[in-house]
């Protein structure tokens, strides 16, 4: 009689991926040989409930498995599917396969490992930061040996294949349980894992198939970067050993502030200051923005802290669409001293309106004080 492998690990046909998952979590735990040592049909309902997990794990073999029962998957492999290993299950699960042989462990990738990653810092001008630019970085880092050309190896050689490991990369060491036979996979202490052997190293690079070197490379900084921007450079890392892959070079950014210019998300903020008469009648003035001299048109009656607002004239947005706006808000400062005159003028103006101002002299306390003692 065929088994249902939906039956096996207790969940409906229709049972989303996250619910085999838990499902098959339970029942390994529960039938785990090492939960029921010397108890071979727990070991027997381990695999049943292994191998229906690994079948239905998969969307391309549960599919035929639906459709036409075990026969559909049948062929597939020791997991009973196509385009995965029953090892895979152990290894997520529980960190390898608890009976050995079989097919193994799960083998890793060997060769030479990958090189790491840098970093640094680029301190850009406001400006910069705004509108992009080139900028030249250089760092010291591990780079390829030029006589061997990275290989490790000395000119006319080539690196063997690992005796120890057979090139693998790996050695299985086997050790006695309760369960019987155990297997565990290491990296080869031999060559550390990378499956060959450098018997003749290269005089200059001693083996290692790369060297220390500064190194520069043309970054270009797009529009709209702030303090804590990263631009990643895939392969400007360090170049890995004896051939290994580069890794990558991430550059931070760092943004000086603007003397005046405050920047909050895609806009830019100033302050202006104007004149009392500019707020109450009105004026044009020049106004230096970063794409170059604006007009401001004050409106007569303008209030302090009203803001005006140059459309376009802020951070481009780094999506590439568009740009910001420049707010201004506008300061209207007051005379602290006035001439003669002025005071005359204003202290008619003032009359002409109605308003109650203090006596000439007396606007301050030192003016109240001479007043108190006449």
């Amino acid at each position: 009689m065929a088994t249902d492998y939906y039956e096996l690990l207790e969940v409906p046909r229709g049972a989303t991926e996250d619910e085999l998952k838990k499902a098959y979590r339970k029942l390994a735990r529960q039938w785990h040989p090492d939960a029921n040592p010397d108890d071979p049909e727990a070991e027997a309902k381990f695999k049943e409930i292994t191998q229906a997990y690994a079948v239905l794990s998969d969307t391309e073999s549960r599919s035929r498995y639906d459709r036409y029962g075990e026969e559909g998957v049948r062929g597939g492999g020791a997991g009973g599917g196509a385009g995965f290993d029953i090892n895979d299950i152990f290894d997520n699960f529980f960190g390898g396969n608890p009976f050995g042989g079989g097919g193994g462990g799960r083998r890793g990738p060997t060769g030479p490992p990958r090189g790491s990653d840098q970093e640094v810092v680029v301190d850009l001008p406001f400006e910069e930061a705004i509108f992009g630019v080139d900028r030249e970085v250089e760092f010291r880092t591990a780079v390829a040996c030029d006589p061997c050309d990275g290989s490790g190896s000395a000119p006319g050689s080539h690196a063997e294949s690992c005796s120890t490991c057979g090139g693998a990369g790996q050695v299985r060491q086997v050790r006695q349980s309760l369960l019987g036979q155990m297997q565990t996979v290491s990296a080869c202490p031999t060559c550390e894992g990378l499956g060959e052997v450098v018997s003749s190293p290269c005089e200059t690079c001693h083996g290692e198939g790369r060297g220390m070197q500064s190194v520069s490379y043309e970054v270009r900084v797009p529009a709209g970067v702030d303090t804590g921007s990263t631009l990643r450079l895939t392969g400007r890392g360090a170049a890995g050993a004896r051939g290994g892959a580069p890794g990558d070079l991430y550059v931070h950014l760092r943004v000086a502030p603007h003397a005046s210019l405050r920047r909050e998300g895609d806009q830019l903020v100033d302050e202006v200051a104007i004149t009392m008469l500019q707020a109450a009648l009105g004026a044009r003035l020049g106004y230096e923005t970063l794409d170059g001299v604006e007009e401001l048109a004050i409106a007569p009656g303008t209030q302090p802290g009203e803001v005006l607002r140059l459309r376009g004239l802020g951070v481009p947005r780094l999506e590439g669409r568009g740009r910001g706006d420049l707010l201004i808000a506008l300061r209207v400062e007051i005379p602290s001293k006035l001439s003669k005159d002025d005071e005359e003028l204003l202290r008619e103006m003032a009359t002409r309106r109605g308003e109650d101002v203090a006596e000439a002299g007396q606007g301050g306390i030192l003016g109240k004080l001479r007043s108190a003692f006449q």
